[in-house]
């Protein structure tokens, strides 16, 4: 167990943890929660090790092993990314080394009879169990599942490390942390870099992690997946709940309540003692009583409400200039990076009012093709022709990072202001949370999280009908998320989003364009009725179902007659199939309803001590299990019945 007990830190006047405790035992799962600025990292690196608090003190059982991945990991260049991820396994090597050294020695030894033969036997079969308990047989294996499922190809296995980006690197570090598997992992935003597929792999690693989690993250649904201990930073204090994301929510607002209703309760005893006490205080015969009762008022312990950080941004897009009927349309559009092709003839036709999102693994031209229609790229091939008076206000995923370092607040967005916008840039900025000496700020030094809010200022600056949005919520906290996705959902114009935030994504689109080998496959629906449809248990089954369904689309189909028209066997065999449809549609249905049900029964307060629990986990996992296999079934009727 890890005990941190008495912290304070101070960054100057300002108090960052006042006296704040908290212990992590062997198998927690903690998500580290609150405003950006409020300390998490802060925490995170003093529980680590690598930041030394102002008092008190951390206490870590001998012998345990930490691993801690942060927003600034540097790794060693010149290696290929198996050999980087290998290092991961330094005592494995090293008792491989031994192993090599004494095959080696007892290869010339003759002296099978004498005391030091058999103490280096000994010492082989030591150094052989231990290399066995470590998987040092299956290295390159469990190095490459890991890879894989933090989405590397296998081509990607033997490229340098240098020829990736901070995000694919900061990849490899994670990689690196997993196969380490240490007693207590400590994880600073690994989703930030992670695709939704990589997330959801990562999602169910971690639910089987041997050792404790703790980990910092504005992603609700990986939060609410992961962990089932909360730690809220807020105001210099931690507060400790025994619940996921979601769940701790709702005790945060009950304990809030309950707080209030106690203040104000105690405020009413208070106001009528000092009313009683000022009374007799008012006559001679009783001020002996009225000084008794004063002091025991005063030995009262008071009840203090906490004022809570809740400023956050106030976001409202202009209305949106009408434009045509068609906003963009492409037609076999590629796109090339030299002799790298990232786009294949695509065709994309978007109508107006239509919300799109862009999902798939990082590296399939998502962005690319953003950026493509925001004519930052041009195309190589193909067409692009946007509707009549399309006018886009574009977020790129790097947009806080290409502002001008020497301006201030107020200068950059002054200088993107159109004339008649001039007088309403103080108002803007107000909106965004940038007043009084805030708007004289240099930008080289605002947080991640300010550049982030400055950045999005900017988009309210001229009207727009085209909105498209790259990786927006990175850098913001769960409040500035919530405000931004609302204002979104107000827009009255047309929408394009690439973003890996499941939660932030629900109920904000009404198609979902998926990108995988250099393809774009357009989905009704938002992101979760995407997932839903699939009953994923990660992303990678899509593929292999499809691959299955293509090998079955590629089986001859039964000839038809009669100038196309089915006969009588064929048109028997599609009611066949029909009806095979609509009953695992229902299926489907009735199961989703029945895990439905389950689920919000395992979400009760108090469910795990329960006597039913193990009973009600159990009929959960063998349902999902059934789904996967209804679904497949269905999929596989559907195709079937796609080839009359």
């Amino acid at each position: 167990m890890i005990n941190a007990t008495n912290i304070s830190i101070k960054y100057g006047d300002r108090v960052l943890m006042n006296d704040v405790s908290v212990s992590i035992k062997p198998r927690d799962r903690i998500g580290l929660v609150g405003r950006n600025g409020a300390g998490k990292s802060t925490m995170l690196k003093v529980l680590a090790g690598e930041s030394t608090p102002d008092s008190g003190q951390i206490a870590m059982p001998n012998g345990s092993t930490l691993g801690f991945l942060h927003q600034e990991m540097n790794l060693p260049l010149g290696k290929t990314v198996i050999n980087e991820t290998l290092t991961a396994f330094k005592e494995v090597k090293k008792l491989e080394e031994i192993i090599e050294k004494i095959n080696q020695e007892l290869e010339v030894r003759t002296d099978y009879e004498s005391d030091s033969y058999a103490k280096l036997i000994d010492k082989l079969t030591d150094a052989s169990d231990r290399f066995e308990v470590l998987g040092g047989g299956s290295m390159e294996k469990n190095a490459e599942k890991v890879l894989a499922g933090l989405g590397f190809k296998q081509t990607d296995y033997v490229r340098l490390v240098d020829e990736f980006s901070g995000g694919w690197q900061m990849r490899i570090e994670l990689a690196k942390m997993l196969l380490q598997t240490p007693d207590y992992l400590l994880l600073d935003e690994p989703t930030n870099h992670l695709d939704i597929e990589s997330i959801i792999w990562l999602e169910v690693f971690l639910k089987s992690y041997p050792g404790a989690v703790v980990v910092i993250s504005h992603d609700k649904q990986f939060l609410d997946t992961v962990t089932n201990r909360t730690v809220e930073v807020e105001l210099g204090k931690l507060y400790d709940y025994k619940a996921p994301y979601s769940k701790y929510i709702q005790l945060r607002k009950e304990r809030k309540e309950i707080q209030g209703a106690a203040f104000k309760n105690q405020q009413k005893v208070i106001a009528q003692r000092e009313k009683t006490i000022n009374r007799f205080m008012a006559k001679a015969t009783k001020t002996s009583m009225a000084q008794s009762m004063k002091k025991q008022l005063d030995k009262i312990e008071r009840i203090e409400v906490e004022v809570a950080d809740t400023a956050t941004m106030k976001i409202k897009f202009p209305p949106a200039p009408r434009s045509g009927q068609v906003v963009m349309n492409m037609k076999k559009l590629s796109k090339k990076y030299g002799d790298l092709l990232v786009l294949n003839d695509v065709d994309l036709k978007m109508d107006r009012g239509d919300r799109l999102s862009f999902v798939g693994q990082n590296g399939q031209g998502k962005t690319t093709l953003a950026k493509i229609i925001v004519n930052e790229l041009n195309h190589t091939g193909g067409e692009l022709e946007l509707g009549h008076n399309v006018q886009i206000g574009y977020y790129a995923q790097n947009q806080s990072d290409t502002l001008h370092q020497d301006y201030t607040v107020f200068q950059t967005i002054d200088m993107k202001a159109p004339p008649e916008m001039r007088t309403k840039v103080r108002s803007i900025l107000g909106a965004f949370m940038f007043s009084g000496e805030d708007v004289e700020k240099k930008v080289s030094v605002l947080s991640g999280g300010e550049r982030a809010r400055l950045a999005l200022a900017c988009l309210l600056l001229k009207p727009i009908n085209l909105l498209v949005l790259d990786e927006p919520t990175n850098h913001l906290d769960m409040l500035s998320k919530d405000v931004l996705k609302q204002a979104i959902q107000a827009f009255d114009g047309s929408l394009i989003v690439v973003s890996h935030d499941r939660d932030f994504l629900a109920d904000l689109t009404n198609r979902t364009i998926e990108f995988r080998d250099k393809k774009l496959f357009d989905h009704l629906g938002d992101i979760n009725y995407f997932l839903k449809r699939r009953a994923l248990g990660n992303m990678r089954e899509v593929e292999l179902r499809k691959k299955e369904n293509a090998k079955k689309a590629k089986a001859p189909k039964p000839a038809a007659s009669n100038n196309g028209m089915l006969t009588k066997e064929q048109q028997k065999e599609k009611k066949k199939l029909q009806r095979a449809v609509e009953n695992l549609e229902r299926k489907i249905e009735n199961v989703e309803e029945e895990v439905s049900k389950l689920e919000m029964e395992m979400g009760k307060a108090g469910f795990y001590e329960s006597a039913e629990s193990a009973g009600t986990i159990k009929k959960h996992k063998e349902l999902k299990k059934e789904l996967e296999q209804v679904m497949s079934e269905w999929e596989a009727a559907e195709e079937a019945l796609d080839g009359f």
